[in-house]
């Protein structure tokens, strides 16, 4: 009874608020040091060291790793216990999605829509060049280390766990955008930080611009990664490969793809790619995206 009185049973009570709360909470104060430091607001004497030529990989990735996976794992244990957690391990391992084209699909499509998006904003087309051979010799690698960094990071927590709760309550429409908010949200800290695309402080438009963006952008591609996890049996690789995709194309293809590369364009091409095709999503398939209630 104390138990179900106590921090415990809040959890049960609301796990979906007590993953957000803890992943919130877990990694922003992780994230702390990194936002005071050099690469940050520069209130603390010192920098981070660098891991592949850049600061942001011990700078954010044990706040990425501590906060959304850390909280779907501690939540699963509690409101489920073993059950839980065997339910939660199950789709992140789910690897037969019903179809294998759902691969090939998630590795062209992004680019494709990332490109067209690029494509649309005005003066992009006069700095289109052809690539150099390494960017295509670097990008399976650079996949790679976007699956075990940052996908696996963030989608056992965010998708693996928060998704088909999200989705039983509030319906795949409107917990996407549920989701997609919250999602966005999180990042927050690291715009103080170099990991911020627009390098600038929040006294600037641009600052707050760039943070405009990318929340549309989270919300927009949050609705393609719904549709295709619901398409796939709830399997969390083909949705984390997304993520990992998006973050591959605009880290390395984007900027060698075109020569005038803004610093808003790469999130400006997600907002219309993703945009683009979350709209037709909800239109063809009324709000559902897939969506047929939960499996377990």
């Amino acid at each position: 009874m104390a138990a179900s009185r106590g921090p415990v049973g809040a959890v049960r009570r609301h796990p979906l608020v007590a993953f957000f709360v803890l992943a919130y909470a877990a990694s922003w104060l992780a994230w702390l040091p990194y936002v005071l430091s050099g690469d940050g607001l520069g209130v603390l004497n010192f920098r981070f060291p660098k891991a592949l030529g850049d600061s942001q990989i011990p700078g954010v990735l044990p706040g990425a790793y501590v906060g959304p996976l850390g909280a779907a794992l501690v939540v699963s244990a509690i409101t489920g216990g073993r059950d839980g957690l065997r339910r939660w391990r199950q789709r992140l391992f789910r690897m037969r999605v019903g179809g294998w084209y759902w691969y090939p699909i998630v590795l062209i499509g992004v680019p494709v829509l990332l490109v067209g998006g690029t494509m649309a904003l005005p003066g992009a087309a006069e700095s289109l060049r052809v690539p150099s051979l390494a960017v295509a010799a670097a990008y399976l690698p650079m996949l790679a280390v976007q699956v075990l960094t940052t996908g696996l990071a963030e989608e056992p927590g965010w998708r693996d766990f928060a998704l088909p709760l999200i989705q039983r309550r509030h319906g795949a429409a409107l917990g996407t955008l549920i989701l997609g908010v919250v999602w966005a949200g999180w990042h927050l800290p690291l715009f103080f930080t170099s990991w911020s695309l627009a390098g600038k402080r929040p006294e600037t438009a641009h600052w707050w611009i760039t943070v405009g963006t990318f929340f549309l952008m989270a919300v927009a591609i949050s609705y393609l990664i719904t549709w295709v996890f619901n398409h796939t049996r709830e399997s969390l690789p083909v949705a984390l490969l997304l993520h990992a995709s998006n973050n591959a194309v605009a880290s390395l293809v984007l900027p060698e793809l075109f020569a005038d590369t803004h610093e808003s364009w790469m999130l400006t091409a997600g907002v219309i790619g993703y945009g683009t095709v979350a709209v037709v999503l909800l239109i063809v398939t009324r709000g559902r995206l897939g969506y047929r209630g939960p499996r377990d």
